[in-house]
């Protein structure tokens, strides 16, 4: 049975969904299951793109000791392909499939055509301005077009681009990067806790931008993202004029979330003092879980910086426009993003990297459902909620104003 709430739905092209969307998180975190299993409960379910190839032991047999670049794509493009018929599948007909694209992926524009030729009802682009968006999806007019960003000065110069091409954004999902997971929408590491991030400041700046170019009739719905652990703030962020909400940490430990269970309890376990913000190879501040491999990385980081040089691709795909490592940038990160977090979706704790965001879980350590997390944020209540000190000093915490 699909779930119902007081709260206003969220308007997404022709659809009414819940105003829970579940964020993209890759390399494989939220493939079919977890994006299907979250569209099944009305709500926007996303695949993330990257290098989906490693849910599927076919094209890995095919691809995994391989250095041709486009085979490799190839496997990667038919992986989308799947995922989302599959995704699709568990669904049955229920709210809505988006995949995330990240902008600073080197098959960015391949990808994107790829999720509109292969039906997903959205398509979200953030790691970058997707200015070109709408470019790539001119054949597909019904495929609502998403961007992640991070203040109202970003927003303002992507409207004005598309307005150009007679577009607009069907939703925008606005992302603090002070509380968020993985790839942040900072500069630089020393902006991510910026006051100017706050959700409060975004959103009274973005309503302004649209009054100022003539397109607050559009009513183009506002999604915030980060940190998002409670029923509370949902209400609250809605009262401020969100038109829904993102988690993405939260839906990664879930029953059906596509990782491996020590993916989910590396996650679920992990204490304040165990987060760490980082910069990764994509030249953007990231945020994760300070596993045996990260904290030796870390240790290490400065020296490998300051012998950075330009390399070959150690995996033979260029996942990234632009590398770190690959490319010798000494201010961005030194290691293979793509091989660990492929160990992370593995569940190798001593190898893999975790993408994390920095607030309590909705259910603590515990590994609920997708419907309980749901519900839970709508309502207040699941079943079978764990009524611990751990969920009390999340409530207690008071984020929305601290934001």
């Amino acid at each position: 049975m699909v779930l119902h709430t007081d709260l206003p739905l969220l308007r997404l092209r022709n659809k009414s969904l819940l105003p829970i969307v579940q964020g993209g998180m890759g390399v494989g975190i939220s493939a079919h299951r977890l994006a299907g299993s979250v569209a099944r409960q009305n709500a926007l379910g996303t695949i993330s793109s990257v290098d989906l190839r490693r849910h599927h032991p076919d094209l890995m047999a095919q691809t995994a000791r391989s250095h041709d670049k486009a085979e490799i794509d190839a496997a990667n493009l038919l992986a989308l392909d799947r995922e989302i018929q599959a995704a699709k599948a568990i669904a049955q007909g229920q709210g809505a499939i988006a995949v995330n694209v990240m902008r600073a992926l080197e098959q960015y524009a391949s990808q994107v055509r790829q999720a509109c030729e292969s039906g997903a009802d959205a398509v979200v682009a953030g790691a970058g301005l997707p200015l070109d968006l709408p470019d790539l999806t001119a054949a597909y007019p019904d495929v609502a077009l998403i961007p992640i960003l991070s203040d109202s000065r970003g927003i303002s110069l992507l409207l004005k681009k598309w307005m150009r091409k007679n577009r607009l954004p069907d939703a925008i999902v606005i992302e603090n990067p002070r509380h968020a997971a993985g790839h942040l929408g900072a500069a630089r590491i020393e902006d991510v806790d910026s006051p100017h991030f706050a959700f409060e400041k975004v959103l009274e700046g973005t309503f302004e931008v649209f009054r100022g170019l003539g397109i607050e009739s559009e009513k183009i719905p506002l999604i915030v993202a980060g940190g998002i652990h409670d029923p509370s703030q949902v209400r609250a962020l809605l009262a401020l004029g969100a038109s829904g909400v993102q988690l993405g940490t939260p839906f990664a430990v879930s029953e059906e979330g596509d990782a491996h269970s020590n993916f989910k309890r590396v996650l679920a376990e992990a204490k304040p003092e165990d987060i760490v913000t980082f910069m990764s190879v994509a030249g953007l501040p990231a945020r994760g879980v300070r596993t045996p491999w990260l904290d030796n990385y870390l240790h290490k980081e400065a020296k490998l910086q300051s012998r950075a040089t330009v390399r070959e691709c150690t995996v033979g795909f260029d996942c990234l426009q632009q590398c770190g490592l690959r490319d010798g940038i000494a201010r961005a990160g030194q290691f293979c993003i793509d091989r660990q977090l492929a160990f992370a979706l593995q569940g190798d704790v001593e190898r893999g990297l975790f993408f994390r965001g920095s607030e309590p879980l909705p259910f603590g350590n515990a590994i609920r459902p997708v419907r309980d997390l749901i519900q839970y944020l709508l309502t207040g209540s699941s079943p079978d909620k764990e009524r611990d000190d751990v969920q009390e000093n999340s409530r207690a915490h008071r984020w929305v104003a601290a934001v």
